[in-house]
């Protein structure tokens, strides 16, 4: 007993003097113990089967990330910010701390911008950050609260984000009367999409409110009190007060805060048509009626958690959320590692980065970096082989998260869709008719669904019932027990598009 104890004891010393590396997922971490072996120890503060957009990091990831000699994110507001937070507030001064998607792109990684379906009946309405804020201070730890201070109209307004398993968050909700509860909470430089519901027809006025945390303890007041028009079931064009305004009735647009304009300007952002940044409208709310018409009723879910909506089965105007889940993102796709290149520029980043803390194991860094960059190698081309194995005609996807645009761009597959419905409500039935349609016209095989995403599939498992197809896997964000490696995760899912569409 005494000479296992001594064992212990010199094992843990040993691990002790050992450098430390935290990475918020999974993937980033097998990344880098390729790249470091057994000379450093490696945390990812995403646990395996988690999901990055959503995960809380624990008092044991703070912990770690106190002790980390060099920390990897992946960013582009890939990672919940409460993750971000943790490894910008505890990391030690002079740690290194990067952001493998911004660094990639001096390692030759190639980057796409975020495209959004906006095939919706209605506007597709969220809330923004623009700009970075660094005139002021701010970074990426620091946030912007859009308050809502007044809520005008016949009757109640809410604003709410529906969580991965289903329960609403507020941002708005004049039930209760309004209080400081009634913030949408972002970082900077990012967008969240949103529902918003009324429950009776007629015009609506919500007032918002902005600040800057710049950090815990330092706050910017943002711009003036700026207020939203909505024409709820009305003729948005005959609004008292705003003839002549624009209407917004299709499309994305956010209500937006510019960290970047003189004094911090709230305004409403519009993308029209879907074309991506480069086609963004900038419109004065004074001069704005969103329209909430009456193809945006919707039923009451039997949910007991949306009968703040109302009771079972009643109608609700309801502006939809269209994604799932807290889904804050900025412009850029974050999900570079699909695209096996993009790894490849990854490693080359954490080598260097570790070769600067640890200098004495350059030589071993290099060696590591240089197998596996032979191993990445053959990936690449056993990905692009495999899929090429397919019929150019059989070659789309379907699933239910938008995270394999880098896929599809590298090794030509078609992402034919991914399933947007209303979360509060069961699916429309022209959102089923559009997704039973794509996959009848494409003569699509099979869909696909991500393992640490089940909970969110129950549509497209149903339509895939319903028309006799088959339900494959694939892996976009996490590991799970079958998958534990980047390698095995690309193979897996390159086989499984392969057997699944042919």
């Amino acid at each position: 007993m005494l000479v296992a104890g001594c064992s212990l004891v010199r094992d843990s010393a040993a691990e002790a003097d050992r450098p430390s590396i935290v990475t918020t997922t999974g993937i980033i971490a097998d990344l880098a113990r390729n790249v470091v072996g057994d000379r450093m120890d490696v945390h990812s503060l995403v646990p395996e089967g988690g999901d990055p957009h959503s995960y809380e990091p624990s008092l044991r990831d703070v912990r770690a990330v106190a002790y980390a000699d060099a920390a990897f994110s992946n960013y582009v507001l890939l990672e919940a910010h409460s993750i971000i937070r943790t490894l910008d507030a505890n990391l030690a001064e002079g740690v290194p701390n990067v952001a493998l998607a911004e660094a990639g792109v001096r390692y030759a990684a190639e980057i796409i911008p975020l495209v959004e379906n906006i095939s919706l009946d209605t506007v597709w309405l969220g809330m923004r950050v623009r700009g970075t804020g660094a005139h002021n201070g701010a970074d990426r730890a620091s946030s912007v609260e859009l308050t809502a201070t007044e809520v005008r109209g016949p009757g109640e307004m809410f604003a709410y984000l529906t969580e991965t398993f289903g329960d609403p968050d507020f941002s708005v909700n004049s039930s209760d009367g309004l209080s400081d509860a009634d913030v949408t909470v972002l970082p900077p430089d990012a967008h969240t999409h949103m529902s918003w519901a009324f429950t009776e027809v007629g015009v609506y006025e919500v007032t918002f409110a902005a600040h800057l945390d710049v950090t815990e303890d330092e706050r910017v007041e943002l711009g003036a009190p700026t207020t939203v028009t909505f024409a709820v079931g009305v003729d948005p064009h005959s609004v008292p007060g705003m003839e002549g305004a624009t209407v917004l009735d299709s499309g994305h647009a956010d209500v937006t805060v510019d960290l970047d304009a003189p004094g911090g300007d709230i305004y409403l952002y519009v993308d029209p048509h879907g074309g991506g940044d480069q086609t963004q409208e900038v419109h004065s709310a004074r001069e704005v009626v969103v329209s909430v018409p009456t193809r945006a009723l919707h039923e009451i879910p039997g949910d007991p958690r949306f009968r703040f909506l109302g009771r079972a089965g009643e109608l609700v105007y309801q502006l939809p959320q269209a994604v799932l889940g807290a889904h804050v993102h900025g412009e850029i796709d974050p999900h570079l590692w699909q695209n096996v290149r993009n790894a490849q520029a990854y490693v080359e980043i954490i080598r260097d980065t570790v070769i600067e803390v640890d200098p004495a194991g350059a030589a071993q860094y290099r060696a590591n970096t240089a197998a596996y960059l032979r191993e990445l190698e053959v990936l690449d081309t056993y990905v692009e082989q495999t899929i090429e194995s397919i019929p150019l005609s059989r070659r789309h996807l379907v699933t239910t998260h938008d995270a394999f645009g880098y896929l599809g761009a590298a090794y030509g597959v078609d992402i034919a869709g991914f399933v947007t419905p209303n979360p509060a409500t069961e699916p429309s039935i022209a959102e089923r008719r559009r997704l039973v349609e794509t996959i009848r016209n494409l003569r699509v095989p099979a869909v696909f669904l991500e393992p640490n995403l089940i909970s969110r599939s129950s549509t497209l498992r149903e339509v895939a019932r319903e028309l006799d197809i088959e339900v494959c896997r694939i892996y976009g964000d996490a590991f799970d027990t079958d998958v534990t490696t980047y390698i095995e995760m690309m193979r897996f899912n390159a086989d499984s598009l392969r057997d699944c569409l042919t």
